[in-house]
C-alpha cells in the first residue's frame, strides 16, 4: 500500500483503531539522543493511560516505515551531522493528528539534512485525541516549547539560535504553519525561563499541508482530530492557518501536488495568496503529480523528488542554511 492509500485508509472510519490495535513490531532507536519537552507538569494532562504504540508498514527492514501513536511525553529526537554549520530545522511528521508518520516525515527527512550540516529535531508531539484538555491547542503547545527549549539549548546542541527553521507534512504541516502565525500566543502557562524565548521560525517549510480546517477544501480526518467532531465554526476558523496570516509571519516555502485527492492543493494555495495579501516572502512549487506523503522519497521519475534542494536554497538565500 502506497502512502497516500495508507493516510486514505486511516480517515476512511476504523483505521486508527485498527492502526492501534495491531502488536507493535518495531521500536524507536533505543540510542537515540532525546530531549524531553516538560520538566513537570504536562498542560491538559487528564492523566489518562497513555500506551506508546509503534507499527512498522513497511515490508523492506533496511527502509522502516513507522507510524508512531501513544506520545504520553512529547520529546525531541536530535540528529546531529558530522559537520554542523549552525542551521536547525524542527521536523514535524504528519498522520492526520491520529499518528506521526515517523520515518517518513521524521528521520529520513533527518539524513538529508544533515548531510547538509544542519542539526534535525524531530518532533513526537502529542496527539490531540488521545486523552488530553484543550485539544485544539495540544500539539501547538509542544510546538512552541519545542522551538524555545532548541533556542535555550543553542550552545549545546552547536546552532545558531536565530538560524532555526520548521519542516511539517500534511497535518505537521498544519502544525508547522500553527506556530509560523500564532508563536506569540499564549497556549501554555510559562514553565521556566526557557518560555522567556521567542517561539517564532526563522523560516517554514509545509509540505503538501493541511491549511484550511473549513469547507470546501478542509482534510476532515485532520480537523475531527485536532478540533473533535463537529467544531463549531468559531474554532474551526480559529484553526485554519490562512486566517492567521499577520506581518510578522516567517518566509513561507510551500511544496503541494495538483493530484493530491488526501489534501487538496487548494490548501497552499490560500496560504500562499494570504502571504502575499500580508506582503510576506513566500515560495510556491505546485507540481503535476505525486499525489500525498511522498515524504523525501517520491517515486522516479516525479519531478517533486526535487524539492528538498528547492527548500535548501531558499534556506540559502534568507540566510537560514550555509553551504
Amino acid at each position: 500500500m502506497d502512502a497516500a492509500s495508507r493516510r486514505q485508509f486511516l480517515v476512511a472510519g476504523a483505521g486508527i483503531a485498527a492502526l492501534t490495535a495491531m502488536p507493535a513490531r518495531a521500536q524507536l532507536a533505543p540510542g537515540d539522543e532525546s530531549v524531553a519537552l516538560w520538566p513537570g507538569a504536562i498542560p491538559g494532562d487528564r492523566h489518562a493511560t497513555i500506551a506508546r504504540k509503534i507499527e512498522d508498514q513497511s515490508k523492506d527492514p533496511a527502509h522502516p516505515d513507522r507510524w508512531v501513536t501513544g506520545i504520553a511525553k512529547p520529546v525531541l529526537v536530535v540528529r546531529r551531522p558530522a559537520r554542523p554549520n549552525g542551521a536547525a530545522v524542527l521536523l514535524m511528521p504528519g498522520g492526520g493528528y491520529g499518528f506521526l508518520s515517523y520515518d517518513n516525515e521524521g528521520t529520513e527527512q533527518a539524513a538529508w539534512l544533515n548531510a547538509r550540516g544542519i542539526t534535525a529535531f524531530i518532533l513526537l508531539y502529542r496527539l490531540p485525541g488521545e486523552g488530553w484538555d484543550q485539544r485544539q491547542l495540544v500539539p501547538l503547545q509542544d510546538a512552541q516549547r519545542a522551538m524555545r527549549v532548541i533556542r535555550s539549548r543553542a550552545g549545546e546542541f552547536g546552532i545558531d539560535p536565530a538560524r532555526v527553521a520548521i519542516l511539517g507534512f500534511s497535518a505537521g504541516g498544519h502544525l508547522a504553519g500553527s506556530l509560523a502565525t500564532r508563536f506569540a500566543e499564549q497556549v501554555y502557562a510559562p514553565v521556566d525561563a526557557a518560555d522567556r524565548l521567542s517561539a517564532r521560525p526563522d523560516l517554514a517549510g509545509l509540505l503538501y499541508p493541511v491549511v484550511s480546517m473549513e469547507a470546501p477544501f478542509t482534510h476532515g480526518g485532520s480537523r475531527d482530530n485536532l478540533l473533535g467532531a463537529d467544531a463549531p465554526a468559531a474554532l474551526r476558523r480559529a484553526a485554519s492557518v490562512e486566517t492567521r496570516v499577520t506581518k510578522d509571519t516567517p518566509p513561507t516555502f510551500l511544496v503541494h501536488s495538483g493530484d493530491d485527492g488526501l489534501v487538496p492543493v487548494a490548501n497552499s494555495i490560500a496560504l500562499y495568496n494570504a502571504l502575499l495579501a500580508a506582503e510576506r516572502p513566500a515560495a510556491l512549487h505546485v507540481f503535476d503529480e505525486s499525489g500525498h506523503g511522498y515524504g523525501a522519497r517520491p517515486r522516479p521519475p516525479m519531478t517533486t523528488a526535487a524539492w528538498p534542494e528547492l527548500f535548501h536554497a531558499y534556506g540559502m538565500r534568507k540566510g537560514i542554511f550555509r553551504a
